[in-house]
């Protein structure tokens, strides 16, 4: 990775922070949609729930891809994130996993409900151990509040992170905003575009 990512992903922490805050239906709100079509800096996207957002990206603004990584590219003593669903036995069935680079540590660190689907949970914290399990790898991550057991499973969609474009940036894009800010007129602002490269969609 280079170092130019590492220092402008380092300066946006403070925007990834929304990872561990709950969107408020009155002033923030969390965006999983299509780009619908796009006017300089404003994004007409469709919303997951079928609402149409219309979306603009303020400065000092960043442009975030999301491609496909794997299991083997996870390894003890990287931050990791993940979404799942509580087991029987406390673990959590990962129905994503993203691997943060090193200049995001950190990030939203802890275990919190989450929206992906129905009683899913966000895990962020740091891998000790990976051990084979019956479902698939077991990853054994540590928080400053506790630690769990994920499970990745073949199902288990694997991401991390690559420096993006504005130029990506089109008709039929995936994307993500963890915390949009509602703006007085009703539209939606944010710094931060999370996006899907080679028709990946955000899972988290």
């Amino acid at each position: 990775m280079s170092s130019t990512f590492q220092r402008t992903l380092a300066a946006a922490m403070f925007v990834m922070t929304c990872f561990a805050l709950p969107a408020s239906a009155q002033e923030k709100l969390r965006i999983r949609g299509t780009i619908e079509s796009v006017d300089g800096a404003v994004y007409v996207v469709k919303n997951r729930d079928g609402a149409e957002v219309k979306l603009t990206v303020t400065d000092p603004h960043l442009y975030v891809a999301i491609v496909k990584a794997s299991m083997a590219d996870i390894k003890p003593g990287q931050f990791v994130g993940a979404t799942g669903v509580t087991q029987a036995d406390g673990s959590q069935k990962a129905i994503e996993v993203h691997i943060f680079p090193e200049s995001m540590r950190g990030t939203g660190e802890g275990h919190y409900d989450w929206d992906l689907k129905p009683n899913t949970k966000m895990t962020n914290a740091n891998v000790e151990q990976t051990v084979a399990g019956v479902d698939g790898p077991v990853l054994t991550v540590k928080y400053k509040d506790g630690e769990k057991k994920v499970v990745v499973t073949p199902e288990t969609k694997v991401v991390t992170y690559v420096m993006g474009d504005k130029a990506d940036l089109k008709p039929g894009i995936k994307i993500f905003v963890g915390a949009a800010k509602k703006a007085t007129d009703g539209t939606w602002t944010t710094p931060r575009v999370t996006y899907g490269k080679d028709g990946l969609t955000p899972p988290m």
